[in-house]
């Protein structure tokens, strides 16, 4: 529930702060075309250096290339792009927080068991946040049974957390490969449309031609810069994974010695 919880507010957070990007672009457009129309003495100059200036915005550029490729194809890229990164962000949120400091906790824990026992080690355990602590609660927590048995305990629970690690990954996989693909199809659209412009013109027009390409294109390079975009976090996922999955092995043969330690010492 707090997965997706998290996972609404990022995308509320991402369609909230969109709509109020273009709430002050229309402000602005608004705001400008006031000016112009009461100061219509402004010579031609002055008028075109603030078009200009008007022009460069980086926002204002955006969305013309979004109309331009045509708001039915760029909303699925637009969505893609949305669920992708709000699935992103819950991921590396989740990942960041898993990470757990495993010399400290084995420390942790090694002292508990000296001063205080079982209990006292999966008091620590149960105080520390991190995958690694819940494998070695789950180890401790059969501390009475061998350590045949924890070592089982842990190898099955680290699975179970190492597939907690991955979940998610498959959906934002999924958009990076759906977001060319509907780029690609925009385009092959698009190029249908050209052509079928030409065919009623009855004659190929070099503009005609060049229009319809550069916005059927647009699709494409929209689609293949939302999958670049995902690519990164995705691969960042898959690193901070599997750093992770290494500590927690390595930890919890660190917790067995201790744990064959103390039984000795009793």
């Amino acid at each position: 529930m707090k997965k997706l919880f998290a996972l609404i507010a990022v995308f509320g957070m991402l369609t909230f702060g969109a709509s109020m990007n273009i709430f002050a672009q229309d402000q602005t457009d608004a705001a400008t075309e006031e000016v112009v129309s009461q100061d219509a003495s402004v010579d031609t100059e002055e008028q075109a250096a603030a078009e200009a200036e008007q022009g460069k915005s980086l926002h204002s550029e955006i969305k013309a290339k979004f109309i331009d490729g045509g708001p039915e194809f760029m909303s699925f890229v637009l969505i893609c792009l949305i669920l992708g990164l709000a699935l992103a962000i819950e991921r590396v949120i989740y990942l960041n927080l898993s990470t757990t400091n495993t010399k400290k906790l084995l420390a942790n824990v090694e002292d508990a068991l000296a001063n205080g026992g079982v209990e006292a080690a999966k008091e620590v355990c149960r105080n520390t946040r991190g995958p690694v602590a819940s494998i070695f609660y789950q180890g401790l927590d059969r501390a009475d049974e061998g350590i045949d048995v924890i070592e089982k305990s842990i190898i099955a629970y680290g699975g179970v957390q190492a597939g907690l690690l991955e979940k998610g990954l498959s959906w934002i996989s999924l958009f990076i490969a759906l977001a060319p693909m509907l780029g690609f199809m925009g385009t092959v659209i698009g190029m249908i449309a050209a052509f079928d412009a030409i065919e009623v013109a009855g004659d190929i027009s070099p503009s005609l031609v060049a229009g319809g390409i550069k916005v059927a294109l647009i699709t494409t390079v929209s689609g293949l810069i939302v999958a670049m975009i995902l690519q990164i976090f995705y691969n960042y996922c898959l690193a901070k994974i599997d750093s992770i999955v290494n500590n927690m092995e390595d930890a919890s043969i660190s917790l067995l010695d201790i744990l064959v330690k103390h039984n000795l010492k009793k």
